[in-house]
């Protein structure tokens, strides 16, 4: 897929509907996370980061750059944008913001908006290994073909919810990281 075909099925589907929905007791807290595309190497890649493992919440774990809403931010985007920046250097004026997809409601009990950007070729990373101890590409077709899509039953609260799995490599994406790379494939495999 090239970059314009992505813009324009990106940009004419309607938003999936998120069926990741957990009952909680309290309110949910808001954050927002960038789904980073990048062109590289005739193809599209996703941009993704493996979490510090000191980190006391999901060490290790692979996700996208981005965390929870300040008071300060504007909106979404502007979280995304700024978290990317605190997270792997990636300033502003490097990404092109597309739109963005439902919010997906994660067990810890947050409400996450993925935004999705391109971002341009020649961009370099500089890490905070504070948060981010690796940054990574996974071509996009990897995410498009259906067989790479696994869901594993887990319970909460005595209820089963599937999680999503996508391993790539050695790198064991899952959950909301999953979920979200899921959604955006039902996305771009729609045919008009």
């Amino acid at each position: 897929m090239t970059r314009e075909e992505f813009i324009q099925r990106f940009q004419m589907q309607a938003l999936p509907a998120s069926a990741h929905k957990f009952r909680y007791r309290h309110k949910l807290k808001s954050a927002a996370v960038l789904i980073p595309i990048v062109h590289h190497q005739g193809q599209l890649e996703v941009v993704l980061t493996k979490r510090a493992s000191h980190l006391t919440h999901h060490p290790g774990q692979i996700s996208f750059p981005g965390g929870k809403v300040e008071r300060y931010d504007d909106d979404m985007i502007a979280t995304a944008l700024r978290e990317t920046q605190e997270e792997i250097g990636l300033h502003a004026s490097c990404i092109e913001v597309l739109g963005q997809l439902k919010p997906y409601q994660t067990i810890s009990g947050y409400e996450v908006t993925p935004i999705v950007a391109l971002i341009s070729n020649n961009s370099s990373y500089q890490i905070d290994l504070n948060e981010v101890s690796e940054v990574f590409h996974v071509p996009l077709s990897h995410f498009l073909q259906r067989q790479h899509h696994i869901q594993v039953p887990v319970y909460h609260d005595g209820k089963q919810h599937n999680v999503h799995y996508m391993p790539y490599q050695d790198y064991n994406i899952w959950g909301a990281t999953a979920a979200m790379l899921h959604d955006l494939s039902i996305l771009l495999n729609q045919r008009n």
